[in-house]
């Protein structure tokens, strides 16, 4: 066996490079063991030599330069004679290899972008606005109308009523933001998450705010700039942090920019894109070869902004008062954005020159604040914006959500079919897990479901069980796990909108012992370091379990075994041996001690069971 740690004591970084230590359960001959490194784009081989032991595992150690010819430093290892028959073996950021791993396996550190040290030590919780909480009672809505695409009456429903489908975007139940800050005792309290995210808050002509009108104003019915200075200072009373959705891929065609309607400009005297092409935001957005608008994935009501504009782009995040800055200075002096489909986000009727775009609006984020957390929403694979200059972590689907669905459910949240084998799902995920920085791994924000897809109980066909496993992987797998509101009460909701239903808040009838779980998860998540940043080991597997271990060595070691087992009764032994600890003191999640005999953990699982082990 043949371990690389990605995190300290076994990698350190300084000014000039890395210094590495691989591990093996082997002792091996003095120059056998080698690191590739890439200077020049060339392969280099540096030998390792032997460092003493850690806990039971021989130690190896080497230094490396750092590739100033690119934005990676990328490594593996070798260990002459120590494979199968004799042969060679390499270790990549996916494991073991009979031949030199593909360079797109092979471990990455950035040599100065990091993600904020603060994201990996919390939990946060998704917040649909209008549907959390009321500070108050609504003003009263009837006989407004929205002007979207098309001209639509509001309707102001009664909490916890139906969702129509039909009238989606246009029902209002009157969540603002004072009832969040009424409802934090409950949040951090209680529950103890640390982190909020809320869907849009800007002024919009819809429910879920996905359509700017106004970048500057947080939506009065949301309670107005003032409640989001309050909301701030009420998260910093608690120590909690604040991210806000930005959504700046597109507006909604009542924005002054565009003016579909034409109600500004009729006002201001200066017409909008949409109605004239001498309008002085007529360059923000993109038009086709016919000088029609581009709608985002055709949705007429909205307009895709065009990132060649200069205009655009002060506007946006290079200024000093752009948008994407404003709001990173007090009174709001929010932590960090969630980029709305940045994927898209670029120059004409295309993403064209999108990730110079992502690395820009990063540079003007951490300009204000050098701890913003920026973090992109992809539903497919995110490698290529994590790579260290683009985004700290993504909203993790395709690493995470999408393998938990198709392995407990046998399908994913957006409805395919994709039964996963254990095999292939510890595939899945750490094959997401190697494809980028360790570091932002861990800053990777790990779901369940979201205000996009169907919810956590509803996807998994109301199995509490099978919830109850997926919250143990959300809570120890690496990465900041994220509740979306009302999940861990057992909300229930299928596609969208159904899944943006009113919590509720009748204790009655909360699902309490999926209440309690949580509350467990989350507390031991915000107490045990090595969930925040440890590495991750694979114990083992069967056809219907995995076991791994999270763990920190150093002055400090701590581990945590977790076990999820979605079959039958099953009998493992789990060997607690190729971990690079000294003998640690185990215990069960309960307090109860746990005998370890010999090198092996021995453990009895009942069917659709999880088990959290910790040590100390």
């Amino acid at each position: 066996m043949l371990l690389h740690p990605p995190i300290e004591p076994w990698v350190r970084a300084d000014g000039d490079g890395l210094t590495l230590v691989l591990l093996s359960q082997a002792a091996l001959p003095a120059g056998s063991v080698l690191v590739r490194s890439l200077p020049d784009n060339e392969e280099l081989l540096t030998p390792m030599q032997p460092d003493g032991r850690d806990g039971p595992l021989h130690r190896w150690r080497a230094r490396i330069a750092w590739d100033r010819g690119n934005a990676l430093t990328r490594y593996a290892f070798v260990a002459a004679g120590a494979g199968a028959q004799g042969g060679h073996a390499w270790l990549g950021a996916d494991g073991l290899h009979a031949q030199v791993p593909p360079e797109a396996l092979h471990f990455r550190v950035h040599p100065h972008e990091r993600p904020p040290a603060w994201v990996a030590e919390q939990v946060f919780y998704q917040v649909f606005p209008d549907r959390y909480a009321r500070g108050g009672t609504p003003a009263d809505r009837r006989g407004e109308t929205l002007y979207g695409a098309q001209r639509q009456a509001v309707v102001q429903a009664e909490w916890g009523a139906p969702i129509d489908p039909h009238q989606a975007a246009n029902t209002f139940y009157g969540g603002d933001l004072p009832g969040l800050v009424q409802r934090l005792p409950y949040l951090h309290d209680e529950l103890g998450v640390s982190a909020l995210y809320l869907n849009p808050v800007f002024c919009a002509a819809s429910n879920h705010r996905y359509d700017t009108t106004d970048y500057t104003q947080v939506d009065p019915h949301l309670g107005g700039n003032a409640a989001l200075a309050a909301l701030r200072r009420a998260t910093r009373e608690r120590g909690m942090r604040l991210v806000l959705d930005a959504v700046v891929n597109h507006t909604g065609v009542d924005h002054p920019w565009f003016d579909h309607w034409g109600r500004h400009g009729a006002r201001s005297g200066t017409p909008g894109a949409a109605q004239s092409p001498a309008s002085p935001w007529r360059g923000h957005y993109a038009f086709d070869a016919a000088g029609r608008p581009m709608g985002w994935k055709g949705h007429a009501g909205l307009p895709v902004l065009d990132f060649s504009s200069p205009a655009l782009r002060r506007d946006i995040y290079e200024a000093d008062d752009a948008v994407l800055r404003r709001w990173l200075r007090e009174p709001y002096a929010i932590d960090g954005w969630r980029l709305d489909v940045v994927h898209m986000l670029g120059e004409g009727p295309g993403a064209l020159h999108n990730a110079r775009h992502v690395r820009a609006i990063r540079r003007a984020l951490r300009a204000v604040n050098p701890e913003a957390y920026v973090l992109g929403e992809h539903f497919a694979e995110a490698t290529r914006w994590l790579q260290g200059e683009q985004e700290d972590g993504a909203m993790n689907y395709h690493g995470f959500a999408w393998p938990v669905l198709g392995w407990l459910a046998g399908r994913e949240i957006a409805g395919r079919r994709a039964r996963l084998s254990t095999p292939q799902f510890v595939q899945a995920l750490q094959g997401a897990l190697a494809a980028i920085p360790y570091a932002n791994q861990l800053a990777q924000l790990n779901l369940l479901g979201s205000h996009d897809t169907p919810r956590v109980l509803t996807a998994l066909g109301g199995d509490a069980a099978a919830v109850r496993l997926a919250m143990t992987l959300l809570f120890t797998w690496p990465g900041v796990p994220c509740l979306y509101y009302g999940d861990e009460i057992g909300l229930e909701g299928g596609p969208d909108p159904d899944c943006r239903r009113c919590f509720d808040w009748d204790p009655a009838r909360r699902r309490t012992a999926l209440w309690a779980g949580v509350q467990g998860l989350v507390r031991l998540r915000r107490t045990r370091a090595e969930w925040q940043r440890g590495a991750c080991l694979a114990l083992g597997q069967g056809d219907d379990w995995l076991a791994y271990a999270r763990y920190l060595g150093g002055d400090a070691p701590a581990a945590t075994v977790a076990v999820v087992n979605r079959g039958t009764a099953a009998e493992v032994a789990l060997p607690l041996h190729r971990l690079p600890l000294p003998a640690l003191r185990w215990r069960d999640a309960d307090g109860t001690p746990v005998r370890v005999d010999g090198d092996h953990l021995q453990l009895a699982l009942p069917p659709r069971t999880a088990r959290v082990l910790l040590g100390d």
